[in-house]
């Protein structure tokens, strides 16, 4: 998710659970704690595919966090004594922060390494996009209400009603997700194609209009569909083209990325260059994530490419189509 709502839900979590012993200072080292797993895309990984796939890795591993929250606990009760806050309670309050921000991201369609390093596939729900204003908003406002209450009674009560809110939120996206997979489904066996692995996922900003990802061999199918208007799923059908990097299939690359995308991947042309492109994030033809890995030579051999991150501005167009589409079918 973005840093505020990964800042918002930090001090929440931390005013949660130590408000009343810390007041204000639960929410900045809430605050700080809840955004600390993302500072490793400050640490260069060693190359563009490495920075993409190796982030929300160690840093938003459960197992690392159960074994530096003792660590972080400690200094914390030192800077504290006076406050006669165990260490115990300390440990849990570092705890809450760093797994609730891990927890968050699993909500989204990138996921999260969570139990690295005992298995390095990211666990992805994919039910929330990740900016939602509707899950931040909540927890805002009751962080907002108690750093104006500070030690007062029931200054926990807007921390505590934002959290609700947003849990229930993240349970919402759930239940809507499971009935956009279920209408998908069912439009894929009307088209013949009853058996394919279907990807939902929110198209941006909200969870009532969803975007479907769908793949067949050398073919892969966008669709749309809006929990609002009740028309059908919109398929688009559009070339895939994966045979054109079988000759990278031993570069280390290609396999990362088949790897971290799930097999949600297709490859497009620029001039001479083949682009490998992520298509879990983004709308056609402006996915977020594109590399660079082969390049086909005059003979007609495809050869490995130094990889490089291939960008296109995004189309704030795009962005209209998609709020007037929640509400509109596409003619």
């Amino acid at each position: 998710m973005d840093s505020l709502t990964q800042i918002a839900l930090g001090a929440a979590v931390g005013h949660a659970v130590l408000g009343r012993k810390l007041g204000r200072r639960a929410l900045v080292y809430g605050a700080l704690l809840g955004t600390l797993p993302d500072l490793d895309v400050l640490v260069p990984m060693g190359g563009a595919i490495e920075n993409f796939t190796y982030h929300r890795g160690a840093s938003h591993s459960w197992l690392v966090h159960s074994a530096v929250a003792p660590l972080f606990a400690w200094g914390l009760a030192r800077l504290h004594r006076a406050r006669e806050i165990s260490l115990g309670r300390w440990i849990c309050f570092v705890w809450s922060i760093l797994f609730t921000h891990a927890l968050l991201d699993v909500f989204t369609v990138y996921g999260t390494q969570v139990f690295w390093p005992l298995t390095t596939a990211p666990l992805a729900l994919g039910s929330i996009f990740i900016i939602d204003p509707l899950y931040t908003l909540p927890l805002l406002v009751g962080c907002v209400l108690a750093w104006r209450r500070k030690l007062a009674p029931g200054a926990t009560r807007g921390v505590a009603v934002g959290l609700i809110l947003s849990t229930l939120y993240l349970l919402w996206s759930l239940g809507a997700q499971r009935l956009v997979l279920s209408e998908a489904q069912a439009s894929l066996a009307a088209r013949g194609l009853p058996r394919l692995q279907v990807l939902a996922t929110p198209a941006f900003f909200n969870t009532l209009l969803w975007r479907l990802v769908t793949i067949d061999g050398e073919r892969y199918f966008e669709g749309f569909y809006s929990l609002v208007d009740g028309a059908p799923v919109e398929w688009h059908e559009r070339p895939r083209e994966a045979s054109l990097v079988a000759p990278l299939a031993s570069e280390w690359s290609l396999q990362r990325l088949q790897w971290f995308t799930h097999g949600f991947w297709a490859v497009e042309h620029e001039g001479d260059d083949l682009v490998l492109v992520d298509l879990r994030m983004g709308l056609y033809p402006n996915y977020v994530f594109r590399f660079r890995l082969g390049q086909c030579q005059g003979d007609g051999r495809v050869v490995p490419a130094p990889v490089e991150r291939r960008r296109r501005p995004f189309d704030t167009g795009r962005l209209a189509w998609g709020f007037s589409r929640i509400w509109t079918p596409t003619p």
